[in-house]
């Protein structure tokens, strides 16, 4: 049943000079082995040049290729070197495999489909394969996916750092805002990771000048390697880290009048949330709270007000109103909100950019989330470089050049 050489030189599309010597299927070792080989007296083009030239010698190599059903299949072949009268010996490619692969092209196909969906972890163990081998597979097409990429229109990007792994290991994000999608990790979190994104902008046909928006915290590596790197980019402070340091203000007040008032106690939720977005239990709560004379009331009417500062579209207005609202918070005597009115005045400019530019980390944060999904559901990688890969699978859009056909 198994030795129709003439159906398997067709399913495998196998074209001359090559043939198909034989096939071996051993059901009690569940797979199948397929031997090919070359016509005697065939030439092979020279690697370098193209020419036909004679074989010089043969090497054996095995592939593993696609199940065949739930069997494993592997691909034998006797691999020619052609000597070329000017490039001398040199090894013929396989046709269905990559040069220094142990896998068919389909079958690496077949691994990168199953990526947008699996861990490696989980695909090794559906395979068979040492995770190891899947790794080199996903870094090869991603290394070579990202080799094409052109970031010659690339002119709006966001910045973040997200931890690689427990303790204080991070990563830095670049993503193309426009996109929507990362175009660059690298190690750290300081002014050098913006350094190195600038180089490889500039390996992929992009120019630092043509970067006109970026998004980012206030973290002064950050301001400072746009500063360095992208001094045509108006740098806008992501809106989000704005609010998310003026609610950590908000607590510290909450935190320091909850010793004199045990009412404040389990009520942290209350403060952070919008109105709109309590529960009917807290807005209860909050009502009854709000018939005292509380310092964190007024902190929370602060941060209430900050917000609306967000949906303001004229420049001058947005000036004025960010303006008093410095000033109450700087009167305000409660010296967290006293701090952060100064913070807001620290990165005044990045913060009013926001009005021109309305550009934001949210994209940033959905990304983010996916990555720390990956980390999570992978437990672990054993290196950094493997993690780069999965986030670039993930969320960097990639085009990857697979094979449609055997050969």
């Amino acid at each position: 049943m198994f030795n129709n050489i003439n159906l398997f030189t067709q399913a495998l599309g196998i074209e001359d000079p090559w043939k198909l010597d034989k096939i071996d299927f051993n059901k009690d070792d569940g797979r199948l082995d397929i031997y090919i080989s070359h016509k005697r007296g065939s030439k092979f083009p020279c690697p370098e040049c193209g020419e036909k030239s004679p074989i010089h010698d043969t090497k054996k190599r095995t592939w593993r290729h696609l199940n065949f059903f739930q069997y494993r299949a592997y691909i034998h072949a006797k691999m020619p070197r052609t000597k070329c009268t000017d490039h001398g010996v040199l090894q013929v490619k396989a046709p269905w495999a990559e040069p220094g692969s142990g896998f068919t092209m389909l079958f690496e196909a077949f691994i990168m489909q199953l990526a947008t969906a699996m861990t490696v972890n989980e695909i090794a163990e559906l395979v068979g394969e040492h995770d190891t081998r899947l790794w080199r597979i996903l870094n090869r097409y991603v290394d070579e996916a990202r080799a094409e990429e052109d970031y010659s229109t690339t002119d709006k990007i966001g910045i973040d750092e997200t931890s690689s792994k427990k303790g204080h290991n991070y990563i830095t994000i670049f993503v193309d805002l426009d996109k929507s999608k990362i175009i660059y990790i690298t190690e750290g979190k300081d002014s050098s990771t913006v350094d190195s994104f600038a180089l490889n902008l500039k390996s992929h046909n992009g120019d630092p000048k043509n970067i006109k928006k970026i998004c980012c915290d206030m973290s002064p590596a950050f301001i400072k390697g746009a500063a360095d790197n992208f001094s045509q980019a108006k740098v806008t402070f992501d809106k989000f880290h704005v609010m998310k340091a003026v609610n950590k203000a908000v607590d510290q007040v909450r935190r320091n009048e909850q010793s004199d008032n045990k009412e404040l106690k389990r009520t942290r939720y209350i403060w952070l949330k919008n109105k709109k977005n309590l529960t009917k239990k807290q807005k209860k709560k909050l009502k009854s709270l709000s018939e005292m004379n509380l310092k964190t009331m007024r902190a929370y009417n602060l941060r209430l007000s900050l917000q609306e500062f967000w949906n303001i579209d004229d420049l001058t207005t947005a000036a004025s109103y960010l303006q008093k609202w410095y000033l109450w918070a700087i009167r305000s005597q409660l010296e967290p909100m006293v701090e952060i009115g100064r913070f807001i005045n620290r990165h005044w400019q990045g913060i009013m950019n926001y009005i021109e530019s309305h550009i934001n980390n949210g994209i940033l944060e959905g990304l983010n989330s996916i990555v720390q999904t990956i980390k999570r559901k992978a437990r672990g990688f054993r290196n950094l470089n493997n993690f780069m890969t999965a986030i670039y699978l993930k969320c960097g859009k990639l085009e990857f050049d697979l094979p449609k056909a055997f050969i």
